[in-house]
């Protein structure tokens, strides 16, 4: 169960990673691409926060990730900036790609009966384990 504590840490660092991403996204010249952070977990001690994204356009999204994380130093260190009045210390970012929109998505896709799986089960894959 969450503390207080970590929830209003998670809340702080998941609205300064929006603005943080997604300025660096348009900074550096991607048009149209749309990054949402979706969930930030900090962990008791406060020294990690695990931060899930998701993407617009969905094939982007690899490609994507590798940059962020590629660039976890810098962002760090924006954030800290950022809540330097706020935080005494600054947890390590790990970035995980959240697929559960585009899971659920394809769900809803095959209970309107638009994809099958009873006739071609290849559609609904294992989630994969992060």
């Amino acid at each position: 169960m969450e503390s207080q504590r970590q929830k209003k840490i998670a809340a702080l660092l998941q609205s300064d990673l929006v603005d943080v991403l997604q300025s660096s996204a348009s900074q550096s010249g991607l048009k149209g691409v749309l990054i949402s952070v979706t969930k930030v977990n900090v962990t008791v001690d406060l020294s990690h926060a695990k931060v899930y994204l998701s993407f617009f356009p969905v094939n982007q999204a690899k490609k994507l990730m590798d940059g962020i994380r590629q660039n976890a130093p810098l962002i760090k260190h924006e954030i800290a900036q950022r809540t330097r009045h706020q935080l005494r210390r600054m947890p390590d970012l790990e970035f995980f790609i959240d697929d559960s929109l585009e899971y659920i998505d394809k769900i809803d896709r095959s209970l309107k009966g638009l994809d099958n799986p009873l006739e071609n089960p290849d559609l609904l894959e294992k989630r994969k384990k992060k």
